[in-house]
Protein backbone atom coordinates (compact mmCIF):
# COMPACT_ATOMS: atom_id res chain seq x y z
CA UNK A 1 0.00 0.00 0.00
CA UNK A 2 3.04 2.27 -0.13
CA UNK A 3 2.49 5.48 -2.05
CA UNK A 4 -1.29 5.59 -1.58
CA UNK A 5 -2.58 8.75 0.07
CA UNK A 6 -6.16 8.56 1.24
CA UNK A 7 -8.11 11.47 2.66
CA UNK A 8 -10.56 10.85 5.48
CA UNK A 9 -13.61 13.10 5.09
CA UNK A 10 -16.33 11.83 7.44
CA UNK A 11 -19.91 12.74 6.63
CA UNK A 12 -21.85 14.90 9.07
CA UNK A 13 -23.40 12.37 11.47
CA UNK A 14 -26.93 13.78 11.41
CA UNK A 15 -27.13 15.27 7.93
CA UNK A 16 -30.76 15.92 7.06
CA UNK A 17 -32.12 13.27 9.41
CA UNK A 18 -34.89 14.26 11.79
CA UNK A 19 -35.07 13.63 15.50
CA UNK A 20 -37.64 10.93 14.75
CA UNK A 21 -35.19 9.10 12.48
CA UNK A 22 -32.45 9.28 15.08
CA UNK A 23 -34.54 8.18 18.05
CA UNK A 24 -36.80 5.56 16.47
CA UNK A 25 -34.16 2.97 15.70
CA UNK A 26 -34.89 -0.70 15.03
CA UNK A 27 -32.18 -3.16 16.10
CA UNK A 28 -32.22 -6.94 16.21
CA UNK A 29 -30.76 -8.61 19.34
CA UNK A 30 -27.94 -10.17 17.31
CA UNK A 31 -26.80 -6.70 16.24
CA UNK A 32 -26.25 -5.70 19.89
CA UNK A 33 -24.29 -8.67 21.25
CA UNK A 34 -21.37 -7.93 23.54
CA UNK A 35 -17.96 -8.59 21.99
CA UNK A 36 -17.58 -11.66 24.22
CA UNK A 37 -20.97 -13.06 23.16
CA UNK A 38 -20.31 -12.26 19.50
CA UNK A 39 -16.90 -13.93 19.44
CA UNK A 40 -18.27 -17.06 21.11
CA UNK A 41 -20.98 -17.25 18.44
CA UNK A 42 -18.44 -16.62 15.67
CA UNK A 43 -16.14 -19.38 16.90
CA UNK A 44 -18.95 -21.93 17.10
CA UNK A 45 -20.12 -21.03 13.61
CA UNK A 46 -16.56 -20.95 12.21
CA UNK A 47 -15.92 -24.48 13.46
CA UNK A 48 -19.16 -25.63 11.84
CA UNK A 49 -18.29 -23.90 8.57
CA UNK A 50 -14.79 -25.38 8.38
CA UNK A 51 -16.14 -28.84 9.13
CA UNK A 52 -18.82 -28.42 6.47
CA UNK A 53 -16.30 -27.25 3.88
CA UNK A 54 -13.84 -30.04 4.74
CA UNK A 55 -16.43 -32.79 4.59
CA UNK A 56 -18.43 -31.67 1.55
CA UNK A 57 -16.28 -29.49 -0.74
CA UNK A 58 -13.37 -31.35 -2.40
CA UNK A 59 -11.55 -28.07 -3.18
CA UNK A 60 -11.46 -27.08 0.49
CA UNK A 61 -10.63 -30.57 1.71
CA UNK A 62 -7.55 -30.59 -0.56
CA UNK A 63 -6.53 -27.04 0.41
CA UNK A 64 -6.93 -27.65 4.14
CA UNK A 65 -4.92 -30.87 3.94
CA UNK A 66 -2.14 -29.05 2.06
CA UNK A 67 -2.09 -26.48 4.88
CA UNK A 68 -2.03 -29.23 7.48
CA UNK A 69 -5.29 -28.06 9.05
CA UNK A 70 -8.43 -29.96 9.92
CA UNK A 71 -11.74 -28.93 11.51
CA UNK A 72 -10.53 -29.94 14.99
CA UNK A 73 -7.60 -27.51 14.71
CA UNK A 74 -9.89 -24.48 14.87
CA UNK A 75 -9.92 -23.79 18.60
CA UNK A 76 -9.99 -19.98 18.62
CA UNK A 77 -10.77 -17.17 16.23
CA UNK A 78 -7.03 -16.60 15.85
CA UNK A 79 -6.84 -19.94 14.07
CA UNK A 80 -8.50 -18.28 11.07
CA UNK A 81 -4.94 -17.35 10.03
CA UNK A 82 -4.15 -21.06 9.54
CA UNK A 83 -6.85 -21.47 6.90
CA UNK A 84 -6.23 -21.04 3.16
CA UNK A 85 -7.39 -17.98 1.26
CA UNK A 86 -10.04 -18.25 -1.46
CA UNK A 87 -9.88 -16.16 -4.64
CA UNK A 88 -12.11 -15.63 -7.64
CA UNK A 89 -9.75 -17.88 -9.59
CA UNK A 90 -10.69 -20.74 -7.26
CA UNK A 91 -14.34 -20.24 -8.23
CA UNK A 92 -13.40 -20.15 -11.92
CA UNK A 93 -11.29 -23.29 -11.56
CA UNK A 94 -14.31 -25.06 -10.05
CA UNK A 95 -16.74 -23.75 -12.70
CA UNK A 96 -19.67 -23.95 -12.70
CA UNK A 97 -20.74 -25.32 -9.29
CA UNK A 98 -17.80 -27.37 -8.08
CA UNK A 99 -17.76 -25.73 -4.64
CA UNK A 100 -21.25 -26.77 -3.57
CA UNK A 101 -21.63 -28.17 -0.07
CA UNK A 102 -25.16 -29.48 -0.73
CA UNK A 103 -26.69 -31.71 -3.40
CA UNK A 104 -27.92 -29.79 -6.44
CA UNK A 105 -31.50 -30.78 -5.68
CA UNK A 106 -31.27 -28.76 -2.44
CA UNK A 107 -30.60 -25.50 -4.28
CA UNK A 108 -33.20 -22.76 -4.35
CA UNK A 109 -31.42 -20.26 -6.63
CA UNK A 110 -28.20 -19.59 -8.54
CA UNK A 111 -26.71 -16.13 -9.15
CA UNK A 112 -23.50 -15.12 -10.86
CA UNK A 113 -21.12 -12.30 -11.53
CA UNK A 114 -19.35 -11.53 -14.78
CA UNK A 115 -15.61 -12.10 -15.08
CA UNK A 116 -12.78 -11.07 -17.36
CA UNK A 117 -12.73 -14.53 -18.94
CA UNK A 118 -16.28 -14.11 -20.23
CA UNK A 119 -17.63 -16.84 -17.95
CA UNK A 120 -19.53 -15.81 -14.82
CA UNK A 121 -18.61 -17.11 -11.40
CA UNK A 122 -21.70 -18.76 -10.00
CA UNK A 123 -22.95 -18.67 -6.41
CA UNK A 124 -25.75 -20.84 -5.09
CA UNK A 125 -28.32 -20.58 -2.31
CA UNK A 126 -30.51 -22.98 -0.36
CA UNK A 127 -33.90 -21.84 0.87
CA UNK A 128 -32.33 -21.15 4.27
CA UNK A 129 -29.60 -19.06 2.57
CA UNK A 130 -32.25 -16.97 0.82
CA UNK A 131 -34.08 -16.39 4.10
CA UNK A 132 -30.81 -15.34 5.77
CA UNK A 133 -30.01 -13.03 2.86
CA UNK A 134 -33.39 -11.32 3.08
CA UNK A 135 -32.98 -10.75 6.83
CA UNK A 136 -29.48 -9.30 6.41
CA UNK A 137 -30.64 -6.88 3.71
CA UNK A 138 -33.60 -5.93 5.90
CA UNK A 139 -31.20 -5.14 8.75
CA UNK A 140 -29.20 -2.50 6.90
CA UNK A 141 -32.29 -1.09 5.19
CA UNK A 142 -34.03 -0.53 8.52
CA UNK A 143 -30.78 0.86 9.95
CA UNK A 144 -31.05 3.37 7.11
CA UNK A 145 -34.62 4.48 7.91
CA UNK A 146 -36.68 2.08 5.77
CA UNK A 147 -40.01 1.32 7.40
CA UNK A 148 -43.28 -0.49 6.55
CA UNK A 149 -45.42 1.89 4.55
CA UNK A 150 -42.56 3.24 2.42
CA UNK A 151 -42.64 2.79 -1.35
CA UNK A 152 -39.24 1.68 -2.68
CA UNK A 153 -38.06 2.17 -6.27
CA UNK A 154 -35.45 -0.49 -7.14
CA UNK A 155 -33.39 0.39 -10.23
CA UNK A 156 -30.97 -2.54 -10.03
CA UNK A 157 -30.92 -5.28 -12.64
CA UNK A 158 -33.04 -8.35 -11.94
CA UNK A 159 -30.96 -11.24 -13.27
CA UNK A 160 -27.78 -13.09 -12.38
CA UNK A 161 -26.55 -9.93 -10.61
CA UNK A 162 -27.40 -10.26 -6.92
CA UNK A 163 -28.39 -6.63 -6.31
CA UNK A 164 -31.96 -6.59 -7.57
CA UNK A 165 -33.28 -9.81 -6.07
CA UNK A 166 -31.36 -9.48 -2.80
CA UNK A 167 -32.61 -5.99 -2.02
CA UNK A 168 -36.10 -6.84 -3.28
CA UNK A 169 -36.33 -9.64 -0.70
CA UNK A 170 -34.91 -7.37 2.00
CA UNK A 171 -37.50 -4.66 1.33
CA UNK A 172 -40.29 -7.24 1.41
CA UNK A 173 -38.95 -8.56 4.74
CA UNK A 174 -39.18 -5.03 6.17
CA UNK A 175 -42.78 -4.80 4.95
CA UNK A 176 -42.37 -1.90 2.54
CA UNK A 177 -43.84 -1.79 -0.96
CA UNK A 178 -41.71 -2.11 -4.10
CA UNK A 179 -41.61 -0.66 -7.59
CA UNK A 180 -39.38 -3.26 -9.36
CA UNK A 181 -38.26 -0.86 -12.09
CA UNK A 182 -35.04 -2.78 -12.85
CA UNK A 183 -32.23 -0.94 -14.65
CA UNK A 184 -32.18 1.02 -17.89
CA UNK A 185 -34.73 3.14 -19.77
CA UNK A 186 -33.94 6.15 -17.60
CA UNK A 187 -36.78 8.41 -18.88
CA UNK A 188 -39.21 5.72 -17.74
CA UNK A 189 -37.47 5.61 -14.34
CA UNK A 190 -38.08 9.35 -13.99
CA UNK A 191 -41.74 8.95 -14.93
CA UNK A 192 -42.23 6.16 -12.39
CA UNK A 193 -40.50 8.13 -9.63
CA UNK A 194 -42.57 11.21 -10.42
CA UNK A 195 -45.97 9.56 -10.90
CA UNK A 196 -45.83 6.84 -8.22
CA UNK A 197 -44.12 8.99 -5.62
CA UNK A 198 -41.55 6.54 -4.26
CA UNK A 199 -40.04 7.40 -0.87
CA UNK A 200 -36.80 5.45 -1.34
CA UNK A 201 -34.45 4.94 -4.32
CA UNK A 202 -32.18 1.90 -4.61
CA UNK A 203 -29.52 1.75 -7.35
CA UNK A 204 -25.85 2.48 -7.99
CA UNK A 205 -24.76 6.02 -7.11
CA UNK A 206 -23.64 6.72 -10.68
CA UNK A 207 -27.07 5.71 -11.97
CA UNK A 208 -28.71 8.09 -9.48
CA UNK A 209 -26.66 10.88 -11.08
CA UNK A 210 -27.93 9.74 -14.48
CA UNK A 211 -31.54 9.80 -13.25
CA UNK A 212 -31.07 13.34 -11.93
CA UNK A 213 -29.66 14.49 -15.29
CA UNK A 214 -32.50 12.96 -17.29
CA UNK A 215 -35.10 14.41 -14.92
CA UNK A 216 -33.62 17.89 -15.29
CA UNK A 217 -33.51 17.51 -19.07
CA UNK A 218 -37.23 16.70 -19.01
CA UNK A 219 -38.01 19.79 -16.97
CA UNK A 220 -38.35 18.02 -13.62
CA UNK A 221 -36.18 19.24 -10.80
CA UNK A 222 -34.85 16.11 -9.04
CA UNK A 223 -35.47 17.81 -5.70
CA UNK A 224 -39.18 18.01 -6.57
CA UNK A 225 -39.47 14.21 -6.65
CA UNK A 226 -41.02 12.81 -3.45
CA UNK A 227 -37.89 10.80 -2.55
CA UNK A 228 -36.76 10.95 1.09
CA UNK A 229 -33.94 8.40 1.30
CA UNK A 230 -31.70 6.33 -0.94
CA UNK A 231 -29.61 3.20 -0.48
CA UNK A 232 -26.70 3.03 -2.91
CA UNK A 233 -24.26 0.19 -3.55
CA UNK A 234 -22.68 -1.87 -6.28
CA UNK A 235 -19.70 0.41 -6.91
CA UNK A 236 -17.27 2.67 -5.01
CA UNK A 237 -18.28 6.31 -4.56
CA UNK A 238 -17.00 9.27 -2.61
CA UNK A 239 -18.39 11.57 0.07
CA UNK A 240 -18.34 14.38 -2.47
CA UNK A 241 -20.59 12.38 -4.79
CA UNK A 242 -22.89 11.64 -1.86
CA UNK A 243 -23.13 15.38 -1.15
CA UNK A 244 -23.94 16.18 -4.78
CA UNK A 245 -26.61 13.47 -5.00
CA UNK A 246 -28.20 14.53 -1.71
CA UNK A 247 -28.28 18.15 -2.82
CA UNK A 248 -29.73 17.27 -6.23
CA UNK A 249 -32.57 15.11 -4.86
CA UNK A 250 -32.98 16.68 -1.42
CA UNK A 251 -32.54 13.25 0.22
CA UNK A 252 -30.40 11.37 2.72
CA UNK A 253 -28.22 8.73 1.02
CA UNK A 254 -26.94 5.59 2.77
CA UNK A 255 -24.04 3.37 1.71
CA UNK A 256 -24.08 -0.42 1.76
CA UNK A 257 -21.65 -3.15 0.76
CA UNK A 258 -21.82 -6.71 -0.44
CA UNK A 259 -20.40 -9.07 -3.01
CA UNK A 260 -21.95 -12.05 -4.69
CA UNK A 261 -19.23 -14.51 -3.64
CA UNK A 262 -20.08 -13.89 0.02
CA UNK A 263 -23.87 -13.46 -0.24
CA UNK A 264 -24.63 -10.30 -2.26
CA UNK A 265 -25.82 -7.04 -0.68
CA UNK A 266 -26.25 -7.44 3.05
CA UNK A 267 -22.67 -7.84 4.21
CA UNK A 268 -22.70 -4.35 5.73
CA UNK A 269 -24.58 -1.05 5.67
CA UNK A 270 -24.76 2.36 7.30
CA UNK A 271 -26.96 3.32 10.21
CA UNK A 272 -28.45 6.79 10.73
CA UNK A 273 -25.15 8.12 12.08
CA UNK A 274 -23.34 7.26 8.83
CA UNK A 275 -19.90 6.83 10.37
CA UNK A 276 -19.06 3.58 8.60
CA UNK A 277 -20.95 0.48 7.48
CA UNK A 278 -21.81 -2.04 10.21
CA UNK A 279 -20.58 -5.50 9.19
CA UNK A 280 -23.01 -8.31 10.07
CA UNK A 281 -20.41 -10.08 12.17
CA UNK A 282 -22.70 -12.82 13.39
CA UNK A 283 -22.76 -14.08 9.78
CA UNK A 284 -19.36 -12.97 8.42
CA UNK A 285 -15.88 -13.04 9.92
CA UNK A 286 -13.86 -10.13 8.55
CA UNK A 287 -10.11 -9.54 8.31
CA UNK A 288 -8.18 -6.56 6.94
CA UNK A 289 -4.82 -7.56 5.46
CA UNK A 290 -1.93 -6.06 3.56
CA UNK A 291 -2.56 -7.18 -0.05
CA UNK A 292 1.18 -7.79 -0.57
CA UNK A 293 2.15 -9.62 2.61
CA UNK A 294 -1.35 -10.96 3.48
CA UNK A 295 -0.61 -10.12 7.11
CA UNK A 296 -3.13 -8.13 9.22
CA UNK A 297 -2.74 -4.35 8.96
CA UNK A 298 -2.52 -2.17 12.05
CA UNK A 299 -5.82 -1.22 13.67
CA UNK A 300 -7.51 1.51 11.62
CA UNK A 301 -5.15 1.23 8.63
CA UNK A 302 -6.34 0.61 5.09
CA UNK A 303 -6.02 -2.90 3.75
CA UNK A 304 -7.78 -5.56 1.70
CA UNK A 305 -10.97 -6.98 3.18
CA UNK A 306 -11.13 -10.76 3.59
CA UNK A 307 -14.42 -12.46 4.51
CA UNK A 308 -15.34 -15.91 5.79
CA UNK A 309 -19.00 -16.89 5.71
CA UNK A 310 -20.32 -18.32 8.97
CA UNK A 311 -23.86 -19.43 8.10
CA UNK A 312 -24.04 -20.16 4.36
CA UNK A 313 -25.25 -23.66 3.55
CA UNK A 314 -24.92 -24.04 -0.23
CA UNK A 315 -21.47 -22.49 -0.72
CA UNK A 316 -19.47 -21.79 2.43
CA UNK A 317 -16.48 -19.57 1.65
CA UNK A 318 -13.23 -19.47 3.66
CA UNK A 319 -11.13 -16.28 3.74
CA UNK A 320 -12.30 -14.79 0.46
CA UNK A 321 -9.96 -12.10 -0.85
CA UNK A 322 -12.32 -9.36 -1.98
CA UNK A 323 -9.61 -7.09 -3.52
CA UNK A 324 -11.57 -4.21 -1.93
CA UNK A 325 -9.54 -1.65 0.01
CA UNK A 326 -11.15 -0.34 3.20
CA UNK A 327 -10.40 0.05 6.89
CA UNK A 328 -12.12 -1.18 10.04
CA UNK A 329 -13.38 0.84 13.00
CA UNK A 330 -14.13 -0.96 16.26
CA UNK A 331 -15.08 2.14 18.28
CA UNK A 332 -18.63 2.27 19.72
CA UNK A 333 -21.43 3.65 17.55
CA UNK A 334 -24.23 5.78 18.98
CA UNK A 335 -26.85 3.61 17.25
CA UNK A 336 -26.19 0.72 19.64
CA UNK A 337 -24.95 -1.81 17.08
CA UNK A 338 -21.79 -3.51 18.27
CA UNK A 339 -20.43 -4.94 15.02
CA UNK A 340 -17.21 -3.57 13.59
CA UNK A 341 -17.70 -0.87 10.95
CA UNK A 342 -15.93 -0.64 7.61
CA UNK A 343 -15.20 2.57 5.75
CA UNK A 344 -16.43 3.03 2.22
CA UNK A 345 -14.35 1.11 -0.31
CA UNK A 346 -11.69 3.49 -1.63
CA UNK A 347 -10.56 1.23 -4.46
CA UNK A 348 -9.64 -2.29 -5.47
CA UNK A 349 -6.23 -3.86 -5.62
CA UNK A 350 -7.01 -4.92 -9.20
CA UNK A 351 -8.33 -1.43 -10.12
CA UNK A 352 -5.36 0.39 -8.67
CA UNK A 353 -3.37 2.21 -11.35
CA UNK A 354 0.40 2.43 -11.06
CA UNK A 355 1.28 5.70 -12.76
CA UNK A 356 4.99 6.39 -13.06
CA UNK A 357 5.57 4.39 -9.87
CA UNK A 358 2.74 5.99 -7.88
CA UNK A 359 -0.33 4.01 -6.78
CA UNK A 360 -3.55 5.81 -7.75
CA UNK A 361 -7.16 4.75 -7.22
CA UNK A 362 -9.93 6.06 -9.53
CA UNK A 363 -11.86 7.11 -6.42
CA UNK A 364 -9.05 9.53 -5.53
CA UNK A 365 -9.44 11.24 -8.89
CA UNK A 366 -13.21 11.39 -8.40
CA UNK A 367 -12.70 12.96 -4.99
CA UNK A 368 -10.44 15.62 -6.51
CA UNK A 369 -12.84 16.39 -9.37
CA UNK A 370 -15.85 16.87 -7.15
CA UNK A 371 -13.99 19.36 -5.00
CA UNK A 372 -13.83 21.71 -7.99
CA UNK A 373 -16.92 23.87 -8.53
CA UNK A 374 -18.24 23.48 -12.06
CA UNK A 375 -17.47 19.81 -12.70
CA UNK A 376 -20.18 17.17 -13.09
CA UNK A 377 -19.76 13.72 -11.44
CA UNK A 378 -19.08 12.18 -14.85
CA UNK A 379 -15.50 11.44 -15.86
CA UNK A 380 -13.31 8.96 -17.74
CA UNK A 381 -9.67 8.15 -16.98
CA UNK A 382 -7.60 7.09 -19.98
CA UNK A 383 -4.13 5.65 -19.39
CA UNK A 384 -1.59 5.01 -22.15
CA UNK A 385 2.13 4.52 -22.65
CA UNK A 386 2.96 5.71 -26.18
CA UNK A 387 6.65 5.83 -25.35
CA UNK A 388 8.54 5.01 -22.18
CA UNK A 389 6.36 6.99 -19.77
CA UNK A 390 2.76 6.60 -18.62
CA UNK A 391 0.37 9.30 -19.75
CA UNK A 392 -2.99 9.92 -18.07
CA UNK A 393 -5.86 11.88 -19.57
CA UNK A 394 -8.87 12.67 -17.41
CA UNK A 395 -11.92 13.61 -19.44
CA UNK A 396 -14.33 15.62 -17.29
CA UNK A 397 -17.84 16.83 -18.04
CA UNK A 398 -18.70 20.41 -17.22
CA UNK A 399 -22.06 21.23 -15.63
CA UNK A 400 -24.41 22.87 -18.16
CA UNK A 401 -24.60 26.12 -16.20
CA UNK A 402 -20.80 26.34 -16.04
CA UNK A 403 -19.97 25.48 -19.64
CA UNK A 404 -18.55 28.48 -21.50
CA UNK A 405 -17.11 29.24 -24.94
CA UNK A 406 -14.61 31.61 -23.34
CA UNK A 407 -11.20 30.00 -23.50
CA UNK A 408 -9.90 31.85 -20.46
CA UNK A 409 -12.68 30.53 -18.21
CA UNK A 410 -12.25 26.95 -19.39
CA UNK A 411 -8.47 27.13 -18.99
CA UNK A 412 -8.85 28.43 -15.44
CA UNK A 413 -11.20 25.53 -14.62
CA UNK A 414 -8.81 23.06 -16.23
CA UNK A 415 -5.93 24.41 -14.14
CA UNK A 416 -7.96 24.12 -10.91
CA UNK A 417 -8.79 20.48 -11.70
CA UNK A 418 -5.17 19.71 -12.51
CA UNK A 419 -3.97 21.20 -9.22
CA UNK A 420 -6.60 19.33 -7.20
CA UNK A 421 -5.79 15.97 -8.80
CA UNK A 422 -2.08 16.54 -8.19
CA UNK A 423 -2.80 17.49 -4.58
CA UNK A 424 -4.76 14.29 -3.92
CA UNK A 425 -2.74 11.78 -5.97
CA UNK A 426 0.71 13.31 -6.40
CA UNK A 427 0.45 12.68 -10.16
CA UNK A 428 0.25 15.14 -13.03
CA UNK A 429 -2.42 14.38 -15.63
CA UNK A 430 -3.82 15.93 -18.77
CA UNK A 431 -7.27 17.35 -18.11
CA UNK A 432 -9.71 17.43 -21.02
CA UNK A 433 -12.99 19.29 -20.50
CA UNK A 434 -15.96 17.97 -22.46
CA UNK A 435 -19.45 19.28 -23.01
CA UNK A 436 -22.34 18.23 -20.76
CA UNK A 437 -23.90 14.79 -21.44
CA UNK A 438 -20.94 13.74 -23.63
CA UNK A 439 -19.61 10.73 -21.73
CA UNK A 440 -21.40 7.39 -21.81
CA UNK A 441 -23.94 6.67 -19.06
CA UNK A 442 -24.45 3.29 -17.42
CA UNK A 443 -27.49 1.72 -15.77
CA UNK A 444 -25.25 -0.44 -13.56
CA UNK A 445 -21.63 -0.01 -12.58
CA UNK A 446 -20.01 2.92 -14.34
CA UNK A 447 -16.87 2.29 -16.39
CA UNK A 448 -14.39 4.90 -15.21
CA UNK A 449 -11.03 3.65 -16.55
CA UNK A 450 -9.65 2.69 -19.95
CA UNK A 451 -6.09 1.40 -19.63
CA UNK A 452 -4.60 1.09 -23.10
CA UNK A 453 -1.28 -0.05 -21.68
CA UNK A 454 -2.84 -3.51 -21.30
CA UNK A 455 -3.80 -3.78 -24.98
CA UNK A 456 -0.36 -2.59 -26.04
CA UNK A 457 1.22 -5.48 -24.16
CA UNK A 458 -1.05 -8.11 -25.73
Amino acid sequence: MAGVRLAARPVAPHGKLTAFDLENRILSPDECLSRCELEALQLARLRQTVARAYERVPHYRDCLRRHGVGPDDVRSLNDIARLPFTTKDDLRDNYPLGMLAVPRENLARVHGSSGTTGKPTFVAYTRTDLDTWARLCARFLTAGCLRPGHLVHIAFGYGLFTGGFGLHAGVEHVGAAIVPAASGNTPRQVTLLHDLGADVLICTPSYAVNIAEVAAAEGIEPSELPLKFAHFGGEPWTEDMRAQIEQAFGIVAFDNYGLSEIIGPGVSGECVYRCGMHIQEDHFLVECVDPDTLEPVAEGDYGELVFTTLTKEAMPILRYRTRDISRLDRSPCACGRTGVRMSRVVGRTDDMLIIRGVNVFPSQIEEALLRVEGTAPQYLIEVDRPGSLDEVTVRVEIRPQDFSDKMSQMQALRDRIDREIHSVTGVRVTVELVEPLTLERYAGKARRVIDRRVTRLQ
